[in-house]
C-alpha cells in the first residue's frame, strides 16, 4: 500500500511539473497576445484549441488503453522516454552553456512585438492573426500535455483520473498566477523545471518500458528509485563534463584572431 501511494504521488508530480512547463509557455505566448491584439479573439482562439486538444484525448484514449496490458506498458514507456530525454537533453545543454536558458520575458516580448508589426485583419468579427497564434500556441504546447496524460493515465488502473487531477491542478496554478501577473511568468525556474521533469518521464519510461519488454524488475516499484538516482547522477555528470568542454573551448573573437 506504501509503494501505492509513493508512486501515485510520483506520477502525480510528474503530471503536474510536466503540465505545469507547457502550460507557462502557452500562457506566455496568449498573454503576449492578447495584451498587443485584444482579447476577444485571442481567447476564443485558446478555447478553440483546448476543444481541439479534448477531441484528440478522447480519440487516443480508448485507442492507447485497448492495447495489451505488456503492449500498452511498452508503447506508453517508448512515449515517455521521448519526451523525457528530449527535455531531459536540452537541460543538460542549457545548464552547461550549450545552449540559451529559456528566457519567458523575451519570449513575450517577441511575441508582443511580432503581433504588433501585423496588420489587423477583421473578417467575421475576429482578429484572425490574434486567433490563429493563439490557438497555435495552446494546441501545440496542449498536445504535450495530452499525451503525458494519456500516456500515465494508461500505465494504471486509475491513472488517467489522476494524470487529468495533475493536469488540472497545473492549469488552475498557472492560469491564477497568469491572471495576477498579466506577464510572463519569468521567475519561474523553467530549466530547473525541465531538468527534474526530464528525469521523471524518463525513469517511468524505463521502468515501463522495460516492463513491456518482460523485465521483472527488482523490488517491483521500488526499483523507481533506483532508476532515478541513476539518471539523476548521470544527468549531473553530463553537465560537469559538458560545461567544463564548454568553459575550455575558443570564443569566436579567439578564434578569429588565432586564424588571422
Amino acid at each position: 500500500m506504501k509503494i501505492d501511494v509513493t508512486r501515485d504521488l510520483f506520477l502525480f508530480l510528474s503530471a503536474f511539473l510536466a503540465s505545469a512547463v507547457e502550460m507557462v509557455e502557452a500562457l506566455t505566448i496568449v498573454l503576449a497576445v492578447g495584451v498587443t491584439r485584444g482579447w476577444r479573439s485571442t481567447l476564443i482562439g485558446a478555447g478553440a484549441a483546448a476543444l481541439a486538444l479534448a477531441l484528440v484525448i478522447a480519440a487516443l484514449g480508448p485507442a492507447i488503453a485497448a492495447l495489451p496490458f505488456s503492449a500498452l506498458r511498452l508503447v506508453v514507456g517508448g512515449l515517455l522516454l521521448v519526451f523525457g530525454l528530449q527535455w531531459l537533453r536540452k537541460a543538460i545543454l542549457r545548464a552547461s552553456g550549450y545552449l540559451a536558458l529559456h528566457d519567458e520575458a523575451a519570449i513575450y516580448a517577441s511575441e508582443r512585438e511580432q503581433a504588433g508589426d501585423v496588420r489587423v485583419d477583421q473578417r467575421a468579427g475576429l482578429d484572425w492573426y490574434a486567433f490563429t497564434v493563439a490557438f497555435k500556441g495552446v494546441f501545440l504546447e496542449g498536445l504535450e500535455v495530452a499525451f503525458i496524460v494519456i500516456t500515465f493515465g494508461t500505465a494504471r488502473a486509475h491513472g488517467i483520473a489522476l494524470a487529468t487531477a495533475a493536469a488540472a491542478t497545473a492549469f488552475v496554478v498557472v492560469a491564477v498566477a497568469g491572471a495576477l501577473a498579466r506577464a510572463p511568468l519569468s521567475r519561474v525556474p523553467e530549466n530547473t523545471l525541465k531538468f527534474v521533469v526530464g528525469l521523471l518521464l524518463t525513469t517511468f519510461g524505463t521502468f515501463w518500458g522495460a516492463e513491456g519488454a518482460g523485465v521483472d524488475w527488482p523490488g517491483a516499484d521500488g526499483a523507481l528509485a533506483g532508476i532515478l538516482a541513476f539518471y539523476v547522477l548521470a544527468a549531473l555528470a553530463a553537465v560537469r563534463v559538458l560545461r567544463r568542454q564548454h568553459s575550455a573551448a575558443p570564443t569566436p573573437t579567439e578564434t578569429a584572431e588565432a586564424v588571422a
